[in-house]
């Protein structure tokens, strides 16, 4: 059984609960804290100035209480990952708990999307006048769509874009042109797809997290990654598969710097070039990919070749689509502009500019808000000249780094509300925290039965059965 960690913190209580738990809940209530700080001025301001363009603040949600088909599903992952999750995490060989992982993300999402039922949960999500099916029809011409694409991003042109297929690169539009094309059609196929493709993207952090720290740190992280809130929003939106396609580019570029591998960064490079043009925001993930060049610089070093690889992989979708006569600089401007002419430029700064930070306690849950404060704690440790291990303090880097990342993207002023769905790229590597929760005591010994897990755990599953039983979210 995965066991739990008393704090190694200087001065912690010899009586009692340990100062590192201790710690681990106020920074839990802190994030309630903040939740509820966004919930209340949200709903002020939305009241009196009707400025957030939200039902529910923070979430692009309405208050609609209801059962449905996937609840019994949902309670049933639920009980079973909290139940078995750690223990199978910890001891099934790692090539069958890479599938499990996938396959038990997969009934978590399916189940919580069902809640809704089958059409308004999953079948309809991608057909509304915002989203990418509205369009395919008008990409019967490839080329011709991608040469006058940025014709229509701005408000006043002719036949403007839906907000979505505005809003991101071609590239995500083409994936469901694409999937109408081979016969998938419809909002249902649209719906599966980003929910099967999605859920790989635990298994892409599990892969770099064993690859850049340890596969300790892997396997613990993996009910967390499993059970995380964010699959409320992974069923059904396309930032799900953004999340994926991204996630794959930095396990790749993992895999590649410690294995040195050309075809494994060629592959990454691929991804990265494809990240960019499903969603301008996504090239923030460099930041996450930078972290993992550090951590593996040994890898690299003397290895050329490797960079490369990456570089030329990198280089491919971009030029293609250019070729084609997308100009992704061009677009990007226009969208700016496009942002303000709409409800961007109406919505407060002064309150998305934190309110996102309370979404995003939504889709991680107060497990990783603890796992947050610890990673914190790991980093000073190791400035400080602490002796703790060296994978830990690589995972914290990377963990930094997403955190980084999602900062960036809240302080540009390009991601004012709607962040739930947005941020699932990011905030899914802030996962991984959760490791931190569960590393062995100094002393060897346990809690019976790994309480302190459990309890981490079914206080993110009930966070997201209440999110999917109390609010009909807007993605």
């Amino acid at each position: 059984m995965i066991r739990t960690l008393p704090s190694t913190e200087p001065g912690a209580a010899r009586s009692g609960v340990p100062r590192g738990p201790r710690r681990d809940l106020y920074a839990a209530g802190a994030a309630v804290l903040l939740v509820t700080a966004a919930v209340l001025v949200g709903r002020h301001i939305q009241g009196t100035g009707r400025t957030l363009f939200v039902d529910w603040p923070p979430l692009l949600a309405s208050w609609e209480p209801h059962l449905g088909p996937g609840t019994p599903a949902a309670v049933l992952v639920a009980v079973a990952t909290v139940a078995y999750g750690p223990a199978l995490a910890a001891r099934l060989p790692w090539r069958t708990l890479v599938p499990l992982t996938w396959g038990t993300a997969m009934a978590w999402t399916y189940s919580l999307a069902l809640i809704d039922g089958w059409h308004r949960g999953i079948a309809v999500r991608l057909t509304t006048r915002h989203e990418y099916l509205q369009v395919v029809d008008r990409f019967h011409d490839i080329p011709a769509a991608l040469r006058g694409f940025t014709r229509h991003i701005l408000l006043g042109s002719p036949d403007n874009w839906p907000a979505h297929i505005a809003g991101h690169p071609p590239a995500a539009t083409l994936t469901f042109v694409l999937l109408d094309r081979i016969g998938l059609r419809g909002g249902g196929w649209a719906g599966a797809w980003c929910i099967t493709v999605g859920a790989t993207a635990c298994v892409a952090v599990l892969v770099t997290v064993r690859a850049l720290a340890d596969e300790g740190l892997a396997r613990r992280a993996a009910p967390f990654l499993v059970l995380a809130p964010a699959a409320v929003w992974m069923g059904v939106s396309a930032d799900a598969y953004f999340a994926a396609v991204a996630a794959w580019a930095v396990a790749l570029l993992a895999l590649a710097v410690t294995g040195r591998s050309l075809w494994w960064a060629g592959a990454s490079g691929l991804l990265f070039g494809l990240t960019c043009y499903l969603s301008y925001g996504l090239t923030l993930v460099a930041l996450i990919a930078a972290a993992v060049l550090v951590l593996g610089r040994h890898g690299i070093r003397g290895r050329p070749a490797l960079l490369l690889a990456l570089l030329a992989g990198l280089a491919v979708v971009p030029a293609a689509f250019t070729l084609a006569g997308f100009n992704w600089w061009e677009a990007y401007h226009l969208l700016v502009t496009r942002y303000y002419q709409g409800v961007g430029g109406i919505r407060p700064y002064g309150y998305w500019v934190w309110a996102n930070l309370a979404c995003t306690v939504l889709i991680t849950g107060l497990a990783t808000a603890a796992g947050l404060r610890r990673t914190g704690a790991v980093l000073v440790r190791r400035r400080r000249g602490g002796t703790g291990r060296t994978a830990e303090a690589r995972l914290a880097l990377l963990v930094s780094a997403a955190l980084l990342a999602l900062l960036v993207a809240d302080l540009s002023g390009m991601s004012k509300a709607e962040t739930e769905r947005i941020w699932l790229p990011f905030a899914l590597w802030l996962l991984p925290a959760c490791a931190f929760l569960t590393l062995p005591r100094a002393s060897g010994s346990a809690p019976a039965g790994g309480s302190p897990i459990r309890a981490w755990l079914t206080a993110q599953a009930l966070l997201a059965l209440l999110l999917n039983h109390l609010l009909l979210t807007g993605w």
